[in-house]
């Protein structure tokens, strides 16, 4: 595999044992997908499920007038192009957004009333602009008012059927009282619950319960049918000789096992075939059937406490004495026999195989039709009112069978088909009465003890809602307030025929619906900007929180806890540490979200008992059908198994199983874990609990001024930065053409002449992020540099030749130290402050109005009263302060007066004043100082006038300095048009004959190439060739040169227009400025720190450099870190990583010895490429080093001189045997202990001490915020 060009600066050694068949995915995929999708609904791969703002136009229109006259109907939509792009948003503090223009049609119809007819009179179709969309940036985030946000995966209840029981809460006997809720994704909850009694009853949206048979009533369904549809009946015939009631036997009844409460009587013979209490199942039964039972006989008292279908009526009063459903007692069976009531249906009902619960039901619903049932549900929803049945019924009606009031969604409809095993078409988003009987039945199948309840915290019955689906319900709010607005306007418009569909639309209630979501919903955040990996972590965040999902208070342990099926969607580390710890989780690496919602994870497919490369996503439903093997498991090359007993995940648990039975095989050990846990080296030997606080300390280091990435990594460290978007990767492969620190040129490969041939890349430099941290860009390529697309060709912050770098290699001793590492206190040495190893630079925004007040204009001016010109020091003479001014506590920042009320002026003046519009004339002081507790430089000043303001000196020269920037930008995109144009031009016109004679051109019957460097541009469009071909194909380029010239003058007179233009500002509001600084922060006493491992500590101490304890080869120690906080934290993860540091570090100080000692070049190559076959071991050697040419080699060994970088993945990683072999190849002792001299008496310490190399963070608790000096006396 070919190196990228960051990678041949710095080749890690792997420590993984296991092949990689699937790399990382691009970790910020969850964000972008979905919101393309809402944005581009015509996906033709997923064409049967419409998304986004196509599907919610789609279910709103066509809006029908009331009286049918006008009808408003949707066509197709279109986004313009953003008018700022997304650096311009956050600088003038606006939202990056676009415009919204669906294309609407106006059909008038003309109705006559008494023909019955309707013709269509006009039809107008309109594109009409329907508010501002905000668009996601290349980094998956929204610039919402110039504010980077994160719009955070929701997970919560999916839609749909489920199944549960109070755990035997409710009833003091602990009888379990089952309960089901259909969940829809709009519209109201039915709930279904059985009392203590065992009665079922329904609820809608939590009101008052009613009988389950009031609901089947509403639905249409007589007694009757009720019970035809849950029960089965027996026919019984009465014989008057015998006096005995006969039935069929049937072998059936008996497939579970009972004793016989009565004798078992042959109706032919009258004889007992079995006696009572004996036993009888299915087998004995279908022996007596076969030997000739075919009708039983029973006595009538057998009929005591049974169920009858049929109403039993007195054939003189014909009165009904027992209704339908009816238990008969002793007084009915008298009365079945007075009335010679000769055959019976009975109804099949025991308490072992299946219960009364929906007759006895019946028996306590006072309703008998299906108005009285509909009239009661009525009365539940709207107490009070006196319904009538109409009203009544379309309410009911409405409630869960139209789709505008209700809807399940896809998702509910494919959940509600698998549970109750129904087909039915995804599209069919309401529910049917056959959902309903078969939920009825399903809830009764549960109280027989068929069926199991189902478990919430399943993620097959959680999904993830993600910003497109967010924004999407948002957007449908909005429109349906529209929706209201365009009826009345189409009702109370005289003339419909003459309006436009413009006239009916007013965006507003759209712009405010998703104005607010992004401004105040709780999954719409402020983006954590502190490091890339917290934007990263950010962007795959799931919440159960928010609107529609949880409350800290509600959510109890089982929610919070880690499930079974987290295992490779959800990481069962990274999680908050307070209340919300379990309701904010983060997706596993390699996790991904499906078109329903669901998390899949992949995994390798084993065919034949062999594993393949072919990759499966599974959700986790489909996965429990499954066995799985780990990724670790042992497989030969040809993909077979290698041992008799696999370890496996199957139904949800751990299982050893045979290889034959294997079907899957996961991807990789890190697919169990998040980004930030599977940054943690050594993570297998750490606590999980350690390990939750360093994945979640590791989001708080601040990058520092001079990035690092760790010796001992994970591998993981380049993909973080490359798709956090905090680096510049390459567009396309091209070659580097100019360079400088805030720009660079690549001229690109490009064959097609109609896209342009130069890349430009202006990087970010000093700029705030979200956190004050600094956003610092810097080229990592020089001029001639040749570049793939893809490759990272500018580090950022907290990223080292495009690997993340969150803190310091620094060496450290596990040792105390006159009991300043009490309590996990840290001891520094001064060489971290003088050195500037932890010094970190934090950008503070200072912001500054002038207004139009009632006693005149605000001023920002030089001129203040009462200061002295020491204090002006830092002003221009617009007033505004000097970018690269040394501003201290107190310093004027931008001077500004504001006009002062006269103390003394009696009403007559007032008057005057008021009536001659005279201002005050006395202004006072209100400039913007640097406030207390901070000093630092001034690194950017900015400059925001009111349209129509004269702009004064400062402005103008900030305007003239943006448009020089972007001039120069125009004209190094021309002059290497023009050169690739030049070059193209040569090909075509190069020993050419000239139809008439140039005077550049020596020779008029042979083009030189020569004669083609002599001629400019302008020349060669002027030549004229004998060969017509040569004229057309240069009439063609030039054509493409002008368009592409004239595309460049577009595009440089749009931004200079823009930078020219004013700004809006608030009202009253004249002008802004605001000015940055940039704030040093070096270490201080109080700092916090942490390593990767959830060893957290506080700087108790910096330490003279003399005065640390120091090696056998005088090199001092940076860090003393407490031994006694290892063995109860149980993260030894930092020691083995401590040792494996040191043997790096000491390969790397091998390298930097023969680098410094050997002069002959050939000579030094040669010892250090020794060292790497040892190091790398040769396969790799061969692969990866022995291909690059001098200049990088030279390069890669600089890199190595500061110490071999090594990645060990997480649950495959460096074992203890490669530690000790990695020390001996470094010459270190293996136990990974020396001895240590005290650097205040130069005494050897009594015994030897682990000393190595570990990876510290700076975190972003740094004691200068939290401690100010509130008095003068300190």
């Amino acid at each position: 595999m070919e190196l990228s060009f960051t990678e041949k600066k710095s080749i890690r050694k792997n420590f993984g044992k296991l092949k990689e068949t699937l790399s990382i995915p691009n970790l910020i995929e969850v964000q972008k997908k979905s919101y393309k999708q809402f944005l581009e609904p015509k996906d033709q791969t997923e064409a049967n499920l419409q998304k986004g703002l196509d599907r919610v136009f789609k279910s709103i229109f066509p809006i029908e007038e009331l009286s049918e006259k006008a009808t408003l109907e949707y066509i197709s939509f279109r986004l313009e192009k953003p008018k700022f792009d997304v650096d311009e948003c956050r600088q003038r503090d606006l939202t990056f957004s676009s415009s919204l223009k669906p294309t609407l049609r106006l059909v008038v119809y003309d109705i006559d009333v008494e023909k019955n007819t309707k013709q269509v009179l006009s039809a107008k179709e309109q594109e009409v602009y329907m508010g501002d969309i905000p668009l996601m940036t290349e980094s998956g985030t929204f610039v919402i008012n110039g504010v980077e946000r994160v719009v955070v995966n929701q997970m919560h209840r999916s839609p749909g059927v489920f199944f549960d029981h109070d755990k035997g809460k409710t009833h003091a006997s602990g009888k379990l009282l089952f309960n089901c809720r259909i969940i829809p994704n709009r519209g109201s909850w039915l709930d279904f619950e059985y009392d203590a009694k065992d009665l079922l009853y329904f609820r809608i949206d939590r009101k008052r319960k009613l009988p389950i048979t009031t609901f089947l009533m509403a639905l249409g369904f007589s007694k009757k049918e009720i019970l035809e549809t849950f029960y089965d009946f027996k026919i019984f015939s009465f014989h008057k000789d015998t006096k005995v009631w006969q039935t069929k036997f049937n072998p059936d009844d008996y497939k579970r096992p009972l004793k016989l409460r009565t004798d078992l009587i042959n109706s032919k013979t009258a004889k007992v075939v079995l006696k009572k209490g004996s036993k009888i199942n299915y087998v004995i039964a279908k022996k007596l059937f076969d030997d000739g039972l075919k009708s039983i006989s029973y006595p009538s008292d057998y009929f005591l406490d049974k169920y009858v279908k049929n109403n039993l009526i007195d054939p003189l009063t014909k009165e009904v004495f027992l209704n339908s459903g009816g238990l008969i007692d002793k007084e009915n069976i008298e009365k079945i026999l007075q009335f010679n009531i000769t055959t019976l249906e009975i109804a099949d009902v025991d308490t072992i195989t299946k219960g009364p619960y929906i007759i006895d039901t019946l028996n306590i619903d006072k309703n008998n039709t299906k108005e009285e049932a509909i009239n009661d549900v009525y009365k539940v929803l709207r107490p009070g009112e006196p319904p009538s049945f109409e009203v009544a019924n379309e309410i009911f009606q409405n409630l869960f069978f139209k789709s505008a009031r209700y809807d399940l969604s896809d998702v509910g409809r494919v959940k509600l088909n698998n549970k109750l095993h129904l087909k039915c078409s995804d599209e069919t988003t309401i529910l049917r009465n056959d959902d309903i009987v078969a939920i009825v039945q399903h809830m009764l199948d549960l109280k027989d003890g068929k069926g199991d309840v189902d478990d919430i915290d399943h993620l097959g019955n959680r999904r993830v809602r993600s910003v497109g689906e967010l924004v999407e319900n948002q957007f449908r709010i909005g429109i349906l307030r529209m929706e209201r607005a365009i009826k009345e306007k189409m009702s109370t418009l005289l003339e419909v025929e003459s309006a436009m569909p413009q006239d009916l639309v007013n965006p507003r209630p759209i712009t405010a619906a998703l104005k607010d979501f992004f401004a105040t919903s709780a999954l719409s955040q402020f983006m954590d900007q502190t490091n890339p990996l917290s934007e990263i972590t950010h962007k795959r965040r799931v919440s159960a929180l928010g609107p529609g999902g949880l409350t800290r208070e509600r959510a109890g342990f089982e929610v919070r806890d880690v499930h079974p099926t987290h295992y490779g969607r959800i990481c069962p580390i990274e999680t908050p540490e307070g209340p919300n710890i379990g309701l904010i989780n983060s997706l596993a690496t390699f996790a991904r979200v499906n078109k329903y919602g669901f998390i899949e994870s992949p995994y390798r497919k084993v065919v034949n008992h062999l594993v393949t490369d072919e990759i499966v996503y599974l959700s986790a439903i489909e996965e429990e059908k499954f066995t799985i093997a780990q990724a670790n498991t042992k497989i030969d090359k040809s993909g077979k198994f290698m041992e008799e007993l696999v370890s496996c995940r199957k139904l949800l648990n751990f299982v050893l199983s045979k290889p034959d039975s294997v079907e899957y095989v996961d991807v990789s050990p890190k697919q169990l874990v998040s980004v930030a846990a599977s940054l943690i080296p050594f993570l297998e030997n750490d606590d999980a609990n350690r390990a939750l606080m360093g994945s979640n300390m590791m989001r708080q280091a601040v990058p520092l001024l001079k990035p690092e990435s760790p010796l001992v990594g994970t591998g993981i460290e380049s993909d973080v930065a490359l798709d956090s978007g905090v680096t510049i990767v390459a567009r396309r492969d091209g070659l580097v053409d100019k360079i400088d620190g805030k720009r660079i040129v690549v001229k690109a490969f490009e064959k097609d002449l109609s896209k342009s041939g130069v890349d430009i890349y202006n990087l970010s430099k000093f700029q705030k992020s979200n956190q004050n941290t600094t956003i610092n860009q810097k080229p990592l390529v020089k001029i001639g540099d040749v570049i793939k697309k893809g490759d990272i060709i500018a580090d950022g912050p907290a990223t080292k030749l495009g690997e993340l770098a969150l803190g310091k290699n620094v060496t450290v001793a596990f040792m105390p130290w006159l009991g300043y590492n009490f309590e996990d206190s840290i001891l520094i040495s001064e060489r971290c402050v003088t050195d500037d190893v932890f010094t970190s630079i934090h950008i503070e925004e200072y912001e500054l109005m002038t207004r139009d007040t009632k006693l005149g204009t605000e001023e920002i001016t030089r001129d203040i009263p009462n200061i002295s010109e020491e204090s002006l020091r830092n002003l221009d003479e617009s007033g505004v302060v000097y970018i690269g001014a040394e501003v201290k506590v107190g310093d004027i920042l931008v001077g500004k007066v504001t006009p002062k009320g006269d103390s003394i002026s009696n009403p007559e003046e007032k008057l005057l004043r008021s009536i001659f519009g005279e201002k005050a004339t006395d202004v006072r002081d209100s400039s913007l100082k640097m406030p207390p507790g901070s000093n630092g430089i001034v690194v950017d000043v900015r400059v925001f006038n009111r349209h129509g303001i004269e702009k004064d000196e400062r402005s103008t020269a900030i305007e003239r300095s943006e448009i020089e920037s972007v001039q120069e930008d125009k004209s190094v995109e021309e002059e290497i048009l023009e050169r690739n144009i030049k070059i193209r031009a040569e090909d075509m016109i190069k020993n050419k004959k000239l139809s008439t004679s140039f005077k550049k051109v020596k020779d008029e019957n042979n083009l030189t190439s020569e004669d083609i460097v002599n001629l400019n541009i302008n020349d060669i469009w002027k030549l004229q060739f004998t060969d017509e071909k040569t004229n057309t194909d240069l009439k063609t380029l030039k054509d493409q040169y002008t368009n592409i010239k004239n595309d460049i003058k577009v595009r440089f007179e749009d931004k200079v227009e823009k930078i020219q233009a004013g700004d809006d500002l608030l009202p009253n509001v004249l002008k802004m400025v605001k000015v940055f600084v940039a704030i040093k922060r070096s270490l201080k006493p109080g700092d916090k720190m942490a390593g990767r491992h959830g060893n957290k500590g506080v700087i108790s101490k910096i330490v003279p450099i003399e005065d640390m304890p120091y090696m056998e080869n005088g090199k001092p120690v940076d860090v003393v870190l407490n031994p006694l906080g290892v063995p109860s934290r149980m993260n030894v993860g930092q020691i083995l990583e401590t040792h494996l540091g040191w043997a790096c570090s000491e390969l790397g100080e091998k390298i930097n010895q023969i680098i410094k000692t050997q002069n002959d070049i050939k000579k030094k190559n040669t010892l250090i490429q020794d060292i790497l076959k040892k190091v790398y071991n040769e396969d790799v050697y061969e692969e990866k080093i022995k291909p690059l040419d001098v200049k990088e080699f030279d390069e890669l060994t600089q890199t190595l001189s500061l110490g071999v970088p090594i990645s060990t993945p997480v649950f495959d990683g460096a074992s203890v045997a490669d530690v000790t072999e990695m020390l001996k190849l470094a010459g270190l002792p293996s136990s990974g202990q020396t001895n240590l001299w005290d650097g205040r008496t130069g005494e050897k310490f009594d015994r030897k001490v682990t000393v190595g190399i570990i990876y510290m963070l700076k975190l972003h608790h740094l004691v200068e915020d939290k401690i100010h000096a509130r008095s003068r006396s300190i």
